[in-house]
């Protein structure tokens, strides 16, 4: 693969991972209008590689969050009195669990029929809308402390729809968190620390199943394009959730009924191809 090509594409990706605005419909845009004609199972590999880089990025940036999380866990999270931090945990898995069951049971669908840009088009639209409905009535004002073991389900459900190309983890999850009440910064924390036990196992599945087609003319550029995706993603955490202390989810919500509309000419004018 071209070095530039696999760097732009793993500065995509680590761009995107974490806003609401879907990295893999970014990515699969990507692919369309740059016309990669790279074989299907040594793209799939590089994919899944380069999403490696953003999943240890929110490993790195939340690594003192995770560790007390788990110790917490360990410690308190079986007696009666669970402490805080250990019923956050609790919740996380139990808000794995929906995302969990979707992509085991509709994984063919999903890999298959679900992967077209004009299904893309149309959930960037539908709910970067979603977005903007719960962001504006949202009340923001409950803190991630007072996050429920209901409410954590339904941030799993929320996250759930992430399955469905173009409708993004974050996006869902952060949606669910306003209608409920949070804080734009609860919502969005609890939204990545969430996704960590989701997107880091179907992460490394991926890049079990696909590391072999990698191609050993490409392990420079699919090196580079890691560490990008890695580095860009760790920046994009830091900005977004400092960001969200004073701004609002509209530049997103503009973006994606933008992005989607474009998509849609495009597609119309044959430009490019579902």
């Amino acid at each position: 693969m071209n070095p530039f090509v696999a760097a732009f594409l793993g500065l995509v990706q680590g761009l995107t991972e974490f806003l609401p605005i879907s990295s893999s419909a970014h990515i699969q845009i990507a692919e369309s209008l740059l016309h990669l004609n790279y074989d299907k199972a040594a793209l799939t590999a590089f994919i899944a590689t380069i999403q490696l880089g953003t999943e240890f990025a929110v490993l790195w940036f939340f690594w003192k969050d995770i560790t007390r999380i788990v110790g917490a866990w360990f410690i308190t999270g079986f007696t009666k009195t669970p402490s805080q931090d250990a019923k956050l945990g609790w919740m996380v898995i139990i808000g794995s669990l929906p995302v969990v069951i979707a992509g085991l049971a509709f994984k063919k669908l999903i890999e298959q029929d679900l992967r077209n840009l004009w299904v893309i088009a149309t959930t960037l639209i539908v709910f970067g809308l979603a977005l903007g409905f719960a962001d504006a009535i949202g009340s923001r004002t409950q803190p991630i402390e007072k996050i429920t073991f209901k409410h954590g389900l339904l941030f799993g459900l929320g996250q759930m729809l992430a399955v469905i190309p173009g409708v993004s983890r974050s996006g869902g999850t952060i949606s669910v968190g306003l209608l409920l009440g949070y804080t734009r910064t609860a919502a969005t924390r609890f939204s990545f620390l969430l996704a960590i036990p989701a997107v880091l196992a179907s992460g490394l599945y991926e890049f079990a199943g696909s590391v072999g087609d990698l191609r050993s003319s490409d392990l420079v550029a699919t090196a580079i394009a890691t560490a990008i995706s890695f580095a860009s993603g760790l920046l994009v955490i830091k900005y977004f959730l400092n960001f969200l202390n004073k701004g609002s989810f509209k530049p997103f919500v503009f973006y994606r009924i933008i992005l989607g509309v474009i998509l849609i000419g495009l597609l119309s004018t044959g430009f490019i191809t579902a």
